[in-house]
């Protein structure tokens, strides 16, 4: 089997995202030297950031750039993704060396980032069919992910370029008020279950403890993995929520992407990860693990796992509301708020029968 089948590939840029290939050779030539022709295609299945493959000079580059229609914010703060990844790199070598920022929004619309392309597998909905993975390859992965997950919460964040990520006190308090406040503004009609639960996890969030770096979007496609073994991974990608903070929310995110078989179909079907393929690890052996590899206790898993999925919940209907207002034609944002709805009801669900898997 040809190994290049795996590889993550790009596609021409969707209608309404394209970037001003003029403008951008001629920065390209200034910054990064004269090169012999560019091409842009774009990488089509992220939700956040923009991304796409630049070819210049027979070399492949990666730029980012924040989505049309947003307002500035950490979020979509490319310029400062940049900045950490380079601090990060020599600490965590598992993230794409950054070639050049541009802060200049009259190049091609907005700040962007180039970076290196890291070549490789990045899992989504489904396995690739000329993948053959088995229950045994699926664990093996599982245990993969939470290790450098765990790796990542191990750095030592007190070095210049990271400790002015975030200020680490009342962080879960912080966080708490802030995807609610995220929430509130995105809101295009009335979810029921997701009001019950923000109001539940204000009323039981545990105290902020030690600090670490952290994440804040760690997921399986967010990870690269060898494609010569896909139980390997080669660089985790999407770096521009990270901050210095409490890594048990790190853990959350993660969990609210952990879908299991068991779980509503919507969740199963929504093609955010391969978690529900039979050999993954439960959500509970995830917490395990965790609690393992970096000596730390979870404190509570129903909260945990209810402020993660609340926090997806959020990040999926800020989407679905640049949809709605025109900002995106993306067909893949129209039926969102149907996932928003199921993540709180999953997140409800969770509560009531106090546990975090085999909830149905």
């Amino acid at each position: 089997m040809s190994f290049d089948t795996l590889i993550d590939s790009s596609s021409p840029v969707r209608d309404g995202e394209s970037i001003p290939l003029d403008a951008l050779r001629e920065w390209w030539e200034e910054t990064l030297g004269h090169v012999h022709g560019i091409e842009v295609e774009q990488f089509p299945r992220g939700f956040s950031n923009l991304t796409y493959l630049v070819r210049a000079g027979g070399d492949e580059f990666v730029l980012r750039r924040p989505p049309f229609g947003v307002k500035p914010g950490i979020a979509h703060d490319v310029l400062r993704e940049g900045r950490l990844l380079a601090a990060l790199r020599p600490a965590y070598p598992r993230v794409p060396a950054v070639i050049a920022l541009c802060d200049d929004v009259g190049v091609i619309g907005a700040p962007f980032v180039v970076m290196e392309r890291v070549r490789g597998l990045i899992v989504r909905g489904a396995l690739p069919e000329s993948l053959s993975f088995g229950a045994a390859q699926l664990r093996a992965l599982s245990a993969a992910a939470l290790e450098t997950l765990a790796g990542l919460h191990r750095v030592n964040w007190r070095v210049p370029g990271l400790e002015e990520l975030g200020k680490p006190e009342g962080y879960v308090e912080r966080q708490v008020a802030g995807w609610t406040k995220r929430w509130q503004a995105a809101r295009t009609g009335d979810v029921p279950a997701i009001e019950r639960v923000l109001a539940w996890l204000a009323s039981h969030a545990p105290s902020t403890g030690d600090a670490t770096l952290v994440h804040n979007d760690f997921k399986f496609d967010n990870l690269v993995l060898d494609p010569a073994d896909p139980t390997r991974v080669r660089a985790v990608l999407d770096w521009e929520m990270a901050t210095i903070g409490d890594p048990r929310l790190d853990l959350a995110t993660t969990l609210g992407y952990w879908i299991e078989p068991t779980d509503p179909p919507s969740l199963v079907q929504l093609g955010i990860g391969i978690t529900a393929l039979p050999g993954n690890w439960t959500r509970e052996q995830v917490i395990a693990a965790w609690e393992h590899a970096t000596g730390r206790p979870a404190g509570d898993p129903v909260w945990l796992f209810a402020f993660g999925l609340f926090k997806v919940a959020v990040i999926a209907q800020q989407i679905f509301a640049r949809y709605v207002a025109g900002h995106t034609k993306d067909a893949r944002f129209a039926q969102l708020d149907a996932a928003v709805a199921a993540l709180g009801a999953l997140a409800s669900q969770a509560i009531d029968a106090n546990r975090v898997s085999h909830l149905a």
